[in-house]
């Protein structure tokens, strides 16, 4: 069952929510719409127009961390073919709502049944620039990445399609662009666990990274097409010369 649409959740630990619902709410000019949950945990970054892909919650407990919710006409019967695949159910099965899964290489993530099909347009800055974030990196250690990248490609009913200039990174594309395109990315270390990280394309990187290190974001390293930040929680992220609307290069 291929999702017709993908979310991310930035998950923050308790401590972090305010300041990292409202940091990424600037940087992506998107707005935290009202609290929902039993304890007001959640919460969405609203588009000024499309449909939504980007969220935020409140863990009860744990560093932050970034989750995926994949959206399926039918959350059991995805979770059921996912676990086939070698992922592991966590907690309770639900007859509805969302079912809660970990991949084989450890990433977490959920299957889901909301709507979405709408991908938003970039958000022009002062100066003329565009950005958006567009896409989700799945990084994971070279002793798991054939399985991980074989698991997510079949999840995600895409065909890896390899960067031949740096061949550690693939792309798993889809018959259609949703507002998340999906990097796999080969790590140099051989152990530990899959992590994720956000992209963000823009047509002008410099202009970009300045207005994230105003907002309380750090430069963590300059590469050829990105720059890698730290978020005010902690997070790591990559600004990207990539144009924010089709997630090729400017």
């Amino acid at each position: 069952m291929t999702p017709f649409w993908l979310s991310a959740f930035l998950d923050f630990a308790p401590a972090d929510f305010d300041r990292g619902a409202a940091f990424w709410s600037a940087v992506t000019g998107f707005e935290v719409s009202a609290r929902r949950g039993a304890g007001g945990e959640f919460a969405t970054l609203v588009p000024g127009d499309g449909d939504d892909y980007l969220r935020v919650q409140r863990l009860g407990q744990g560093p932050s961390r970034i989750h995926l919710d994949l959206h399926v006409p039918d959350p059991r019967v995805a979770a059921d073919r996912a676990v086939a695949l070698g992922a592991e159910e966590l907690g309770p099965r639900r007859e509805h709502g969302h079912v809660v899964l970990r991949s084989p290489g450890g990433l977490v993530h959920c299957f889901v049944s909301h709507a979405g099909s709408v991908r938003p347009t970039p958000v022009v800055w002062p100066g003329g620039h565009r950005g958006m974030v567009y896409q989700v990196c799945l990084d994971v250690p070279r002793a798991s990445y054939d399985v991980e990248a074989g698991f997510w490609g079949e999840v995600l009913g895409a065909t890896p399609d390899r960067l031949v200039r740096r061949p550690e990174f693939s792309w798993l594309r889809p018959g259609r662009q949703w507002a998340l395109d999906v990097l796999v990315q080969r790590l140099d270390r051989d152990e530990g666990p899959a992590g994720l990280h956000l992209d963000l394309g823009t047509t002008d990187r410099a202009a970009e990274v300045d207005r994230h290190v105003a907002l309380g974001a750090t430069v963590a390293a300059h590469e050829e097409f990105w720059t890698t930040m730290t978020d005010p929680t902690g997070l790591v992220y990559c600004v990207t010369t990539r144009d924010p609307a089709t997630g090729r290069l400017s």
